[in-house]
């Protein structure tokens, strides 16, 4: 085998919640057991599935009550994100002990570039095993490594191979890629759906050889960009390095959205989320000292068949970051725009950011005062917790702020 110019690994954390919850209870060791939403109420939706569970038919995104119906012996776990969150973090310390070119891809999978470290820990293959045996041992979470020349064949390699081989190690060259990755159903490309897949199968594209061969201006006449970088992804052509400072870049937008437990109906229980919401996304943009002139407002209704609620934006006069302001200018845009038919999920975002130190003082409003007002609460939310200090309207029962504290990415930490 030749040997490649740039190895890259892709590891993946096999069912990572469940992984780490059965790490934490050994009493599971050997019983299924998923990670869902709320299993008190029985509801949610199933976040992670343990290998034993996955032999009942339980999968993951399905609900609750199905995976019950499957396996009603199931243990079911609510996700504790802050866990998940520091497992992943001492993962990452663990692929850092190996090479200084690591760079998340998701809270379970990581990228990283080993060609350095080869003459310092062995071949590729030995580095894998290392790295498994020492996440295994620390962590309690079996790793899956696809090991290529590029980022994106490692990502195929562990996807399509690594996580059937009783190793959970793969390594696929370029120069092996038509003889393994091409035979394989175009359905199971990275970065293919199952709405591209058809598109493909109408343009007689079945396998990902099939498109490897394909003509590359067919695809560019068919989606343009697009069609180029599914292109040189069946062919495994992909230059990108693996960088450790993908999530420092400057970011082009704050924002953030919630699905509310049931139906708001009327403005009155509306504007205390779309209040909440602004100050979130304004305390975001303090903290990251970042301004915006452009607020954005979404909803949306419960029934996805027929769809309710609008998406619009407005520029403001001056860039801000103060909760009041960019609530002003969301309730605008929400009173506007709104139908009346019931939402379920609302969204805010400020865009068009600049550095906070770039704005224009005036004599004759409170911006000042204001700012160091918050800074004041962000400071007693920092130390204290977000509920320490709160507006009296997120009290009332259409309130998610006190709720919304015990979770991190919208699960119970």
């Amino acid at each position: 085998m030749e040997r490649m110019k740039r190895v890259i690994m892709l590891a993946d954390c096999q069912s990572f919640y469940a992984s780490v919850e059965k790490s934490a209870h050994p009493e599971y060791a050997n019983r299924p057991l998923v990670v869902a939403g709320d299993p008190a109420r029985r509801s949610g939706i199933i976040l992670a599935a343990c290998p034993i569970a996955k032999t009942y038919g339980i999968t993951t995104a399905e609900r609750l009550s199905d995976a019950l119906a499957k396996c009603p012996d199931v243990v079911v776990v609510r996700p504790r994100m802050s866990e998940y969150i520091r497992v992943s973090l001492h993962i990452t310390d663990i692929l850092q002990s190996y090479t200084d070119l690591v760079e998340p891809y998701s809270i379970d999978e990581q990228f990283l570039d080993v060609t350095g470290s080869l003459g310092l820990f062995g071949s590729p293959e030995d580095i894998a095993l290392r790295i498994q045996q020492q996440v295994m041992q620390e962590t309690g979470v079996y790793v899956r490594l696809g090991i290529s020349d590029t980022k994106v064949v490692s990502k195929m390699a562990c996807d399509l191979f690594a996580k059937k081989n009783k190793n959970g190690i793969y390594v696929l060259p370029k120069e092996q890629i038509a003889d393994t990755l091409w035979p394989m159903p175009i359905r199971d490309m990275f970065m293919v759906g199952s709405r591209m897949s058809r598109h493909f199968y109408k343009m007689g594209i079945h396998t990902i050889g099939d498109l490897a061969r394909t003509p590359l201006p067919r695809l560019r006449d068919r989606w343009g960009v697009n069609g180029e970088v599914l292109w040189r992804i069946a062919n495994g052509v992909d230059q990108s390095p693996v960088m450790p400072s993908t999530f420092h870049q400057q970011q082009k937008g704050i924002g953030h959205q919630m699905t509310l437990p049931r139906d708001y109906t009327t403005w009155s229980e509306i504007q205390v989320v779309l209040l909440e919401l602004c100050e979130l996304v304004a305390r975001r943009s303090r903290e990251k000292s970042l301004m915006g002139s452009v607020v954005s407002v979404g909803c949306r209704g419960i029934d996805f068949d027929k769809p309710t609620g609008f998406s619009r934006q407005m520029k403001i006069e001056e860039p801000t970051h103060i909760t009041d302001e960019v609530y002003e200018a969301a309730k605008t845009l929400f009173l506007r725009h709104w139908d009346g038919e019931p939402v379920r999920r609302i969204g805010v975002s400020l865009t068009d950011l600049v550095p906070d130190t770039e704005y224009q003082l005036t004599w004759f409003d409170e911006r000042e005062q204001k700012r160091e007002l918050e800074k004041a609460t962000d400071e007693i939310k920092r130390r204290f917790g977000d509920t320490a200090i709160m507006r009296a309207s997120s009290l009332q029962k259409a309130g998610q702020a006190h709720d919304r504290s015990r979770k991190i990415g919208g699960h119970y930490r």
